[in-house]
């Protein structure tokens, strides 16, 4: 049975995918909202050939999202929702100690710039967890321990003055369906005035007392996902030898 839409868009509303990468936000998105995306933004050429490749409906710029003008892209429509997925190398702790760049740490700043000039209906970001943590840097161009969040606080005032009402949530997404474990930061921003809600869990560890109930599913795994009959390299076969740290995450 076809859920209805988790936002309804109005027919001259237009949708957006400002940190586009290979698709699969832009296919999720799809699922939940009923039509394609209209707008694809990245700076990546090889990233925008494989969304065109993805999503032939929609319209592709590439782009910096900082030089990239809302104006000009939405040629005056309205805007329903933008996603946004900014790069979060820099703020996960997967990432090991290379340094950082305060470019891409930056790059969450573009929602503002879109919020100032289009106003979106709806703001939708995704990020990891530690994104909650984004603060100064200090005099070692390291994040400082003793401001930690602060931006990320000054980040949402920023939006919540141009009349949006914030939460986020961290989810997983095995508890919705989805082959991983990892958690990830869920923001969204409305400022139509509509209540934000937020799905219900359909799936819980294997050998829960939900599952066992069958008030639940297991979560799946990634090896359902795979064609194992394709070759390729293992990933233990490499000329530079995984991080132990790396190791002890595939385990």
């Amino acid at each position: 049975m076809n859920r209805p839409p988790v936002l309804r868009l109005h027919d001259d509303e237009l949708i957006i995918d400002s940190f586009a990468g290979g698709g699969g936000a832009s296919t999720g998105i799809e699922q939940a909202i009923g039509r394609p995306v209209d707008i694809a933004i990245n700076h990546d050429p090889e990233a925008v050939s494989l969304h065109e490749a993805n999503h032939p409906q929609t319209r592709h710029f590439v782009s910096d999202v900082f030089e990239v003008d809302p104006h000009a892209v939405t040629e005056g429509r309205p805007v329903g929702l933008l996603w946004a997925s900014p790069d979060c190398k820099h703020f996960s702790k997967a990432k090991g100690g290379k340094p950082v760049s305060k470019k891409i740490r930056s790059l969450a700043w573009a929602v503002v710039k879109w919020a100032r000039a289009v106003r979106p209906r709806v703001i939708c970001l995704e990020n990891v967890e530690e994104f909650q943590t984004w603060g100064p840097l200090g005099a070692d161009d390291r994040p400082c321990p003793q401001r930690k969040g602060r931006t990320f606080r000054r980040w949402k005032r920023s939006l919540e003055q141009l009349g949006y009402v914030i939460e986020h949530r961290e989810l997983r997404a095995c508890d919705y369906g989805a082959p991983t474990i990892r958690k990830r930061l869920f923001l969204v921003a409305r400022r139509d005035g509509a209540a934000i809600t937020w799905p219900a869990a359909t799936h819980a560890q294997p050998g829960s007392l939900p599952v066992r109930q069958r008030r639940m599913k297991p979560w799946p795994v990634a090896a359902d996902c795979i064609d194992w009959s394709i070759h390729c390299p293992s990933i233990f076969e490499r000329t530079r030898p995984l991080a132990e740290a790396t190791c002890r995450r595939i385990a």
